[in-house]
């Protein structure tokens, strides 16, 4: 049980930094998370849809207007019509809202990538399944 109350620390500490990245920047703690779905869709070279967006969130379609809305106005994503189909539309993270949060998350992650460099693969690949597990159980727990 120590390493799932510590898990659970760091999930709070996580949210707390998050929360501060947030309120320092005038955004809602939605806003912040809905950046982060963007960001990992981008880098898994997925086109993230409002759809898309507001499923992963767990949000309406309402909600999700209105999220899409309220980032779009800070300038921190935009809208880009489908080359081939206009009809679709798929949201994108702009640069600056990325260099925005790599100045706040930026020494959290290296220093999380520090620690990481720590541990043999065998240890990673531990770490690795661990958290991934957990990640599931969560997201079925919220089905």
């Amino acid at each position: 049980m120590e390493i799932v109350h510590l898990l659970r620390a760091v999930a709070v500490d996580l949210g707390r930094h998050s929360a501060r990245f947030a309120q320092r920047n005038g955004m809602h703690p939605t806003d912040v998370r809905a950046l982060i779905v963007l960001m990992d869709a981008y880098r898994a070279g997925e086109e993230t849809t409002a759809g898309r967006l507001g499923a992963a969130l767990g949000l309406n379609s309402a909600g999700t207007t209105a999220l899409v809305d309220r980032l779009e106005r800070a300038g921190h994503v935009r809208r880009v019509r489908g080359e081939r189909d206009r009809r679709k539309v798929t949201i994108e993270v702009d640069e600056r809202a990325i260099a925005l949060g790599r100045q706040h998350f930026g020494p959290l992650i290296d220093r999380a990538v520090g620690l990481l460099s720590g541990y043999d693969e065998r240890e990673l690949a531990a770490i690795r399944g661990f958290l991934a597990g957990v990640r599931k159980a969560a997201a079925e727990e919220g089905d």
